[in-house]
Formats: structure tokens, sequence, C-alpha cells
């Protein structure tokens, strides 16, 4: 199996966890030589943290586990675009990369809005791609939106 797609299926069992927490779901993994080392999802509601998204999650983890701020060498994989809060953590952490699964074409500040990543003024440069489980990402925060509409 893909290891793009073994790592994004990690990320999109976080996003169900955060489903199940009627949190937008949204999950992440830090992925460093070839290994998890941490994962999470969305907890903004739950933690009244509006900073509390899955990477912002995910990087906290990641950055206790290796005893250091800056993870040079690692790669994110997440279910949805990264916002420019998410972008800006990216690269102050040094990640070499994200991937992620579907487009946010309201927030997404990766391909969707402003290219934040490829931006002139930032210091460092993470590379990204859209990988794989775009469609069930999409149709998982399509799902949690409907209900949460008719709820209201």
């Amino acid at each position: 199996m893909d290891k793009d797609l073994i790592f994004m299926s990690k990320a999109f069992e976080q996003a169900l966890l955060g489903f199940g927490k009627e949190e937008i779901p949204v999950g992440a993994v830090v992925v460093y030589e070839n290994e998890i080392i941490s994962a999470a999802h969305n907890e903004s509601i739950h933690k009244t943290d509006p900073t509390s998204h899955a990477e912002i999650e995910a990087i906290r983890k990641a950055a206790k586990k290796m005893g250091n701020y800056r993870m040079p060498g690692a790669k994110m994989y997440v279910t949805l675009e990264p916002c420019l809060m998410c972008c800006g953590a990216l690269i102050h952490a040094r990640f070499d990369k994200v991937i992620f699964s579907t487009t946010d074409k309201k927030s997404g500040a990766v391909v969707s809005n402003g290219n934040f990543l490829e931006a002139n003024f930032t210091n460092h440069r993470v590379q990204f791609e859209q990988g794989p489980l775009q469609e069930e990402s999409s149709e998982l925060l399509k799902k949690f939106f409907t209900e949460r509409r008719s709820k209201d």
C-alpha cells in the first residue's frame, strides 16, 4: 500500500474521532523518518481555543516528543487544506512538506487563497501537494455541516 495513503488514512481516523466529538472533522498526523510521531484532530470547541486546529495540536505533540520546536525532515498529513494560521505554524516549525486531502475554498491558504506557502516574505519553504482521500475527507466535512445545520 502507498505510504501516502497509509498516513492519510491515519489522519482520516483522527478526523472521524473529531466528528464523534462534534468537532469540525479534520485530522492530522506528523511523520518523521517514515514513522507517525503524533496524531490529532480539531479540538477548538472542547478546549475553547481557536488555535486548537488538528495541525496545531499535532505539531504541539510532535514538538514535545522530539524535544524541539523545529522539525526539519518532518511531514504532515492533514485531511483539509491548512488555513493561514496552520501554514504559519508549519513554516515556523520548519516542516519539509504538507500533504492535504481536500481543498478549503473558504479558508485554505495553501492553494485556495493566497498561496501562503509560496510567499516571498517567508523564511522557510514548506513543500506541499494534494494527496489521497480527497472525496472521503470532503464528504465527512459535508456530512458534519449538514447535520449541524439540521440541529440549529
